[in-house]
């Protein structure tokens, strides 16, 4: 009689976790291989362990930076507030882009409140341009903190509103500013169920600040990211995050209008993309996409949506970061999209699940969504 009612408890169980609504609505998606394995250019090194941690306790994820012609830096952090950093590495807080709690930075339930500063960029006038996750493009004085509204969230763009900003880019050239918005369904607190849903909800946009128009480039994309401008800015490369993917975006000559994918099945998840300072691409990759015993563990679900509706139904979402493995890496390609190396930290000593590398004045920054410093490099040896 124990046994039978101990089945038919369970039974109860499943079909209730069965009947339970998933909150994500997958698609079967069939990667492209296996990732790539780590030899030639993706060889393992320790490159990224010739660094050290700056602000420790004081930056929780600083995820993205720009500089001024002064030598200051500056960056956005989890709590919702803007930093500038000095050429003394004297620490300065600018302004806050929500509400300022005390909860702040403690859960990601408090970001819609206290924002999450994603891209931030320095305009042609000495702004700061911030797209916030949740309360859309500002301009910033970064001498006096004082922010103006360009375009809200709830504005979007085509009769749909933004709910992720993420990636952003300025040209020199027009003063354009150039974003992604990362899932029209999925906001930055729930970027689990994004990646786990692996949807194409992503826009490319840009915001002409004179006229306050906004242009969708394209759409259908998968989480895109960070983004960035070529040299003489005729095209972009986009990272869609979701599926290990960087494309370029033509802007000028006889392509403009088209996209093309430059490298796909990647060694890892890309985020933001710049170039350094001596005329290459630098992408971070927030985790790394590594074949050990048995395949990386979104490529074994991807092909099947009852098990990531099951997994979306039960597994809580923090439980996904024990699969995070503590291990940096940052990739180096061409102008053609071609790789020419990378830089690891295969223990996570210095730092893991990098953001952003961004180079100024010889040093480079390596930002994160989460960790609570800020790691640099004081240079750029083999």
């Amino acid at each position: 009689m124990g046994r039978r009612s101990l089945l038919v408890a369970l039974l109860a169980v499943a079909v209730g976790v069965y009947l339970l609504p998933s909150p994500i609505d997958p698609k079967p998606h069939v990667l492209k291989g296996p990732p790539p394995a780590l030899e030639g250019p993706l060889a393992v090194n320790t490159r990224l362990q010739k660094g050290r941690r700056l602000f420790t306790g004081k930056l929780h994820g600083p995820e993205s930076f720009t500089a001024d012609e002064h030598g200051n830096v500056y960056t956005g952090t989890v709590d919702g507030k803007l930093w500038r950093i000095g050429p003394d590495d004297s620490l300065t807080f600018i302004t806050h882009m929500g509400q300022n709690l005390p909860e702040c930075g403690s859960s990601t339930d408090y970001e819609p409140v206290c924002g999450r500063p994603h891209g931030i960029r320095l305009d042609r006038h000495g702004q700061l341009i911030v797209a916030d996750s949740y309360f859309g493009l500002h301009s910033v004085d970064p001498k006096t903190g004082e922010k103006t509204l360009l375009l809200a969230n709830s504005e979007g763009a085509d009769g749909v509103p933004f709910t992720f900003l993420n990636g952003l880019e300025i040209s020199s050239q027009t003063g354009i500013i150039y974003f992604t918005d990362s899932s029209s369904r999925w906001g930055r607190r729930h970027v689990k169920l994004e990646v786990i849903e692996l949807n194409s909800l992503g826009r490319l946009l840009s915001y002409n600040p004179q006229s306050g128009s906004v242009t969708v480039l394209l759409d259908s994309l998968y989480m895109p990211n960070g983004i960035v401008l070529s040299p003489d800015e005729d095209f972009l490369l986009l990272a869609e995050t979701s599926i290990g993917r960087i494309l370029r975006f033509w802007l000028k000559g006889p392509k403009s209008g088209t996209k093309e994918v430059i490298m796909d099945n990647m060694i890892g998840y890309p985020d933001n993309i710049r170039l350094s300072d001596h005329g290459t691409f630098l992408v971070g990759i927030t985790t790394p996409r590594f074949r050990k015993f048995m395949p990386p563990f979104l490529d074994m679900i991807a092909p099947y949506p009852v098990i990531k509706r099951f997994l979306a139904k039960v597994v809580p979402l923090n439980w996904y970061n024990i699969l995070l493995p503590r291990y940096a890496l940052v990739l180096e390609l061409g102008l053609d999209g071609e790789l020419m190396g990378t830089l690891h930290d295969p223990e996570g000593r210095l730092t893991w699940a990098i953001s952003d590398v961004f180079q100024h004045r010889g040093r480079t920054y390596l930002g994160s969504t989460d960790l609570p410093f800020l790691p640099i490099l004081e240079g750029w040896d083999s």
